[in-house]
């Protein structure tokens, strides 16, 4: 092969691997314009009926028609925008309900925050209407330090607040108001 072809080929395969070398760069930035953005779900569910059992009984049932998982982000959560249905069962199978038009789910806190026409109901009609109310899966505990109107045995209560264990049998309106009929 003549000199002067081979050094055309030697030139041509240096200029084609400077080029691959200088076109292939990392960047962070067009990494991350390729993937997912930070501010997306990393998934959209739709018709959600997630179970939730302790020692093989069941304890909650969460029902929505919608959910977004943020679990990409550092504190992971679930967000449900179309409302929840949230079943809350006790040792004997008795069922509260809390419904609500917005929830969100604390991965990290077993929290569920609802928000927007609360309402939850016992199985002896207890009930508690509220505009935002949070359960603690962990300790089964239901509080907000909203305003909050309890409904139990033939009386109505509102207040700033409530506490309660999922059964309502430590229910406690916090802040009480109101007009009350006081006897002498």
């Amino acid at each position: 092969m003549p000199k002067h072809k081979l050094h055309s080929i030697k030139n041509l395969v240096i200029a084609i691997a400077m080029t691959l070398f200088f076109s292939c760069n990392n960047h962070l930035k067009d990494v991350n314009k390729m993937s997912i953005s930070a501010n997306d779900p990393v998934g959209v569910s739709d018709s959600i009926n997630v179970k939730y059992t302790d020692s093989g009984r069941l304890s909650a049932n969460l029902v929505s028609p919608k959910m977004y998982d943020f679990s990409n982000r550092s504190f992971s959560y679930s967000e449900f925008p179309e409302g929840v249905i949230l079943h809350l069962y006790d040792i004997n199978n008795a069922q509260t309900t809390i419904i609500s038009d917005y929830a969100i789910v604390y991965n990290n806190t077993d929290l569920i925050d609802l928000r927007g026409n609360v309402i939850a109901a016992t199985p002896t009609q207890d009930t508690l209407y509220a505009e935002q109310l949070y359960y603690d899966q962990k300790k089964e505990w239901l509080f907000t330090n909203q305003p909050a109107t309890y409904r139990s045995k033939g009386y109505v209560t509102s207040g700033l607040g409530f506490d309660s264990d999922k059964d309502f049998k430590k229910a406690e309106v916090l802040g009480v108001t109101g007009q009350f009929a006081v006897q002498d």
